[in-house]
């Protein structure tokens, strides 16, 4: 929404805009125009390849709608909205969305399946509504300024707007350095938020108002029925939910890591689908990452098609500048840059949806994180030849938990026994390499100090357990802010390929939550899921210990400099970020360049990363903007839909 302007500059900017975020929507394009508000969008068709365009009205032209993302459960809507009355054009979940607003208004979001941002207009009230899905698996960004009001699935887009400019904020800068990921309304730029997951925003006149219409809660009515019952409701609700992904008028792959999770949905979706299942992998040349051996083994076990890409230093060096640009955000480690590449190959093969096993960890305890908060709250109650064996088998992949740290760690553990961040306690020791990482800034007081406020004014935060909580910051920092956005959605719709999460179904959560009290130790990782699908799967996966998604770090420069790593080595180039504390940044870098990788330490690998990315976003989104203000728009863009009320035009048509 913008002050009026005239209908070319307004197609112009809008156009632009789109042409900027083109990857997610490759099939088709279109917009609307109204008086100073334009509203458009990219699309990546699924479900109703023919008649699904965007922006769409309802029968009235009152409410129009741009929509991201899938309803999973988009079919028993629309047999409910047709018994209420309601009649449809197309077979798209895009206009059942569209009806249930129409039907339901904001309480419809309670009924929805799915992994979803979208914006509608009502044209009779002027209002804007803004909502995104409960776990937000897709993004959406906003800028609210004096006068005019943008937003946008990927920050990027705003770079075609004339007037606005990217600056970081030092202060959401060194938050992210802490805690690895933007909060969730938070992101690296001034004047730029999210929408956080499970709200909706409407604009009316110069009103704000955000709702959350979902409270993430983990204190569900635990689940009271035997093992049997335990192990019968987890499997098929998971089935259920893999089949509601498998929806769909295109092929659906899944990506298969080798592990339990991407196991799970790798063979119901080998069940459950109506065509040859294809799955995608990435594998290393460095052996500490490399997992291709149970990969083969599982596509094997199941009868897949498989494709495995190698990827070696060389191949995250070339990429990391692409990728970081997709990402929008400063990131801790490069192992998103191997799945930018998997999500090239992917859509390279004809497959445009993907299942995952993301939120498997989060859901069923899989991560050590849980491990370690249960053995630091039983810490002072415990013998001490058995705090030593469970430090032991907290990260048996990782050497610095060998024999050889064993002392060192007994005493970190023993400093940590108590909370000292209020509300962060399972995650102390993790942010403890994030106060490093927020030592590269000038003025990072108290870089925790937003997460703090957050779980405190979180409704029911307090009367969780300490695992409980641990898994709240997983969902609501880690899973969201990375997993889902910078290694997930944002690599994957990079070259225009969906990723879907049958662990992130409503259901499956709530499940999880329930039986985890009485199955789930913390110490035994994901058992009630591995009894679920005992002697449905390979002995070795459901026997292996979870091996963590890991890919190399800072040592891959070690033998390779390319021209953008001047960013950080030049003393002068790191001073350009507003923020920045250079003489540490110097201090940091140097050490990491200069020493063997064995030398540097796990925060200081990270702190490297962090630095790298964010001089890399420096260039691209803040040092250079002017280059991406003549974006081109038309030429690059399969207009479909075009429409401009102030002169009643509406075309359809053209190519898909």
């Amino acid at each position: 929404m913008a002050p009026a302007l005239e209908a070319g500059v307004e197609h112009r900017i809008t156009t632009s805009m789109l042409s900027l975020i083109r990857h997610r929507g490759p099939d088709e394009a279109g917009y609307y125009l109204d008086d100073g508000f334009a509203l458009g969008a990219v699309r990546l068709a699924i479900v109703d390849l023919t008649s699904g365009a965007q922006p769409m009205a309802d029968s009235t032209e009152r409410h129009w709608i741009c929509f991201n993302g899938e309803l999973y459960n988009h079919v028993e809507l629309r047999q409910e909205l047709r018994a209420l009355g309601r009649t449809f054009r197309t077979r798209s979940d895009t206009e059942v969305v569209l009806q249930a607003w129409v039907q339901w208004g904001h309480r419809c979001l309670t009924r929805f399946n799915g992994a979803f941002a979208f914006a509608i207009r009502d044209t009779l009230t002027g209002d804007l509504h803004l909502a995104r899905d409960r776990y937000g698996k897709r993004p959406l960004f906003y800028v609210d300024r004096p006068g005019e009001f943008l937003f946008a699935s990927e920050m990027k887009a705003f770079q075609a707007f004339p007037g606005f400019r990217f600056e970081f904020n030092p202060r959401e800068l060194a938050s992210i350095f802490s805690v690895w990921t933007p909060l969730p309304d938070r992101t690296p730029f001034k004047g730029i938020r999210q929408l956080p997951p499970g709200h909706v925003l409407t604009l009316r006149g110069e009103r704000r108002l955000l709702d959350a219409y979902d409270e993430f809660r983990l204190d569900v009515t635990p689940f009271t029925g035997s093992t049997a019952e335990a192990e019968h409701l987890v499997h098929e609700t998971l089935r259920r939910s893999v089949e509601l992904r498998l929806r769909g008028d295109v092929e659906v792959g899944v990506y298969l890591s080798g592990g339990l999770d991407s196991s799970v949905v790798t063979r119901l979706a080998a069940e459950l689908s109506t065509h040859e299942l294809r799955t995608f992998s990435v594998a290393f040349e460095e052996r500490d990452f490399d997992e291709s051996g149970s990969q083969s083994e599982v596509a094997k076990y199941f009868g897949t098609r498989h494709t495995s890409i190698v990827i070696s230093s060389a191949d995250i060096v070339d990429n990391l500048p692409a990728a970081v640009r997709h990402a929008e955000v400063p990131a801790f480690r490069a192992a998103f840059v191997p799945m930018y590449l998997l999500s090239r190959q992917v859509r390279d093969s004809g497959v445009k949806t993907v299942l995952s096993g993301e939120g498997a960890d989060e859901a069923f305890l899989g991560y050590s994180i849980f491990r370690e908060t249960l053995l630091r709250a039983s810490w002072n109650e415990l013998p001490e030849e058995e705090r030593s064996d469970r430090i032991a088998r907290l990260h048996p992949e990782l050497a610095h938990f060998g024999p050889a740290h064993r002392s060192h760690l007994t005493g970190l553990f023993g400093n940590f026994a108590t909370e000292r961040l209020p509300g962060l306690f399972s995650h102390e020791l993790r942010y403890q390499n994030g106060r490093f990482a927020a030592r590269l800034f000038q003025d990072a007081s108290d870089p925790f100090a937003d997460l703090v406020a957050l779980v405190r004014d979180t409704s029911g935060y307090t009367a969780l357990s300490p695992i409980q909580k641990a898994q709240w910051l997983e969902f609501r920092t880690l899973l969201t802010g990375y997993l889902l956005s910078t290694q997930g959605e944002r690599m994957s719709l990079a070259h225009g390929v969906e990723n879907r999460c049958p662990f992130l179904d409503p259901a499956v959560v709530r499940v999880a939550a329930s039986v985890n009290p009485r199955f789930n130790d913390g110490f035994e990782e994901k058992t009630i899921l591995k009894r679920a699908f005992h002697g449905e799967l390979p002995e070795s996966v459901v026997a292996r210990r979870k091996q963590p998604y890991r890919a190399p770090g800072s040592a891959v420069f070690k033998g390779h400099r390319p021209d953008y790593l001047e960013l950080v080595l030049s003393r002068a180039e790191v001073a350009k970020i507003d923020g920045i504390n250079p003489v540490f940044a110097e201090r940091l870098v140097s050490k990491v360049m200069s020493t063997s990788v064995a030398e540097v330490s796990t925060k200081e690998d990270q702190a490297f990363m962090l630095l790298l990315t964010t001089a890399l976003l420096n260039q691209q989104f803040v040092a250079n903007q002017e280059a991406y203000m003549g974006a081109p728009s038309d030429a690059v863009l399969k207009l479909t839909t075009t429409v401009d009320r102030r002169r009643s035009a509406l075309t359809t048509g053209g190519t898909r």
